[in-house]
């Protein structure tokens, strides 16, 4: 199967643009595992917050008096 090109026409030049050129499987290969540790990191800050605002929105309620 041929791969798939586009181009793209920039001050007059035309540049061929294929995945295989732009794309650095290896090189992201390295950094993949800081990355996800910094994205599950954040990921467990967001969970952290969302309790907190979950529980404040219960307290809310109980004091507006719509239950909970």
């Amino acid at each position: 199967m041929r791969s798939q090109k586009a181009t793209k026409k920039q001050n007059g030049k035309c540049y061929v643009l294929t995945p295989e050129r732009y794309v650095r499987a290896e090189e992201e290969e390295e950094g993949l595992d800081e990355k996800m540790l910094h994205l599950a990191a954040k990921l467990e800050r967001q969970f952290a917050e969302s309790a907190k605002l979950e529980a404040r929105i219960r307290e809310n309620r109980q004091r507006v008096g719509s239950g909970g």
